[in-house]
């Protein structure tokens, strides 16, 4: 029989994409068996979550994955040249949802961000956070060291970061924002704008935090400052974070054991399903179980770095670094956030925290890392001048 490596050789030379039976060949099958498995420590915290039950969170779980797993295996058969084509139109399509947010956005615990689309409810602005990645690639894709190096060559993509940053801002969600700001920040690295551009923009954001600061809400203020000093508020702003760091000390090395948790079945633990599910898996399997789950999620990260580095085109590469950015920091943040080491911003842990925008865009960007995969020897052309 033919061996792997030779028909992805031969299949990778050709000119034209390959058929959809030689492109489900070339899907890296591994990394599809590992969103499975983060997956489902997803639904076995939920299962706990909800009282040792599959209602409310575990089954809508199940269902949003398998959803999303048939969504991600079909854009990772489209080529991905279509992809860079349509990128701006899915831009636009971004802003266009963040502007009907704000315009006739539901508004939840004070802050306007979701909307209704059929039985789905969305959050554009997780959706955005993929768009922008797109569309900062198909302007980079192409542009010569020269060209990125040219300040006037950087005004419209600093201009279509900044306007969903904005927007986000605005709803108000600091957390998503950030993290958009970061992401776009990391494809401007990758596609090789100068270091000294982000030194000074870093000290413009320094000098102007003190200020930023002053117009902040005034829960957002709050957060700030129990992060800072949690029991100045116990029962207030500060239970949150002290809940959850009573929950992963009492975890121990190995937990409790599973439904044995007590802070999150006896509700001190708030938000355990969504932002804190962390805090439920650290208390129930201890330690180890919290790293386990790290080093999973750690690997899909290390996934997005393996693409970026295989690819040979320019377009694939900036997509999979933001997407592998987008990925980290949705952990990072988590993590930090749980235990107390930033302050909290409501941010879910990806393909685990119950919720249907952040399972959706996971699973988006999941599909396009892998079509970056399966077509990472496509021809886009030379680089403009």
């Amino acid at each position: 029989m033919m061996s792997r490596a030779i028909f992805e050789r031969r299949l990778l030379t050709r000119d034209r994409g390959a058929g959809i039976l030689e492109k489900l060949w070339l899907i890296p099958w591994s990394f599809v068996l590992l969103l499975c498995a983060i997956a489902a420590v997803g639904y076995v915290a939920l299962y706990s979550a909800g009282g040792g039950a599959p209602e409310p969170y575990a089954s809508k779980h199940a269902l949003r994955f398998a959803f999303g797993l048939v969504m991600m295996l079909s854009i990772a058969m489209i080529d991905i040249r279509v992809i860079a084509k349509l990128s701006w139109l899915g831009y636009a399509g971004g802003v266009a949802l963040l502007v009907l947010v704000a315009l006739h956005g539901q508004v939840g615990k004070g802050a306007q961000r979701w909307i209704e689309i059929g039985p789905i409810q969305l959050q554009p602005s997780e959706l955005m956070k993929i768009m922008l990645v797109l569309g900062l690639a198909a302007w980079f894709h192409r542009a010569s060291w020269e060209k990125v190096g040219n300040p006037l060559f950087l005004i419209p993509p600093v201009i279509a970061a900044l306007v969903p940053v904005g927007m986000i801002l605005k709803q108000p969600n600091l957390g998503t924002g950030m993290i958009t700001l970061m992401v776009g920040g990391a494809v401007f690295w990758a596609a090789g704008v100068r270091w000294w551009k982000f030194a000074a923009i870093l000290a413009a954001a320094g000098v102007a935090a003190p200020i930023a600061y002053e117009h902040l809400h005034d829960y957002q203020r709050a957060r700030i400052t129990t992060f800072l000093d949690p029991e100045s508020d116990p029962l207030g702003a500060g239970y949150n974070i002290i809940q959850s760091k009573i929950a992963l000390g009492s975890g121990g090395l190995w937990g409790k054991g599973f439904l044995q948790g007590t802070q999150g079945h006896l509700n001190f633990l708030p938000e355990k399903q969504t932002d804190f599910i962390f805090t439920m898996i650290s208390e129930e399997f201890g330690l180890v179980g919290a790293l386990a789950t790290l080093l999973l999620l750690a690997l899909v990260v290390a996934f997005a770095l393996m693409v970026a580095i295989c690819c040979h085109h320019q377009y694939g590469r900036l997509v999979a670094v933001g997407l592998g950015v987008n990925f980290f920091l949705y952990v990072f943040v988590n993590i930090a956030m749980v235990t107390g080491s930033i302050p909290v911003g409501g941010v879910p842990l990806p393909l685990i925290s119950h919720g249907g925008s952040a399972m959706l865009t996971t699973m988006l960007g999941c599909g396009l890392l892998m079509s970056v995969y399966v077509h990472r020897d496509a021809e886009f052309g030379a680089a403009r001048d």
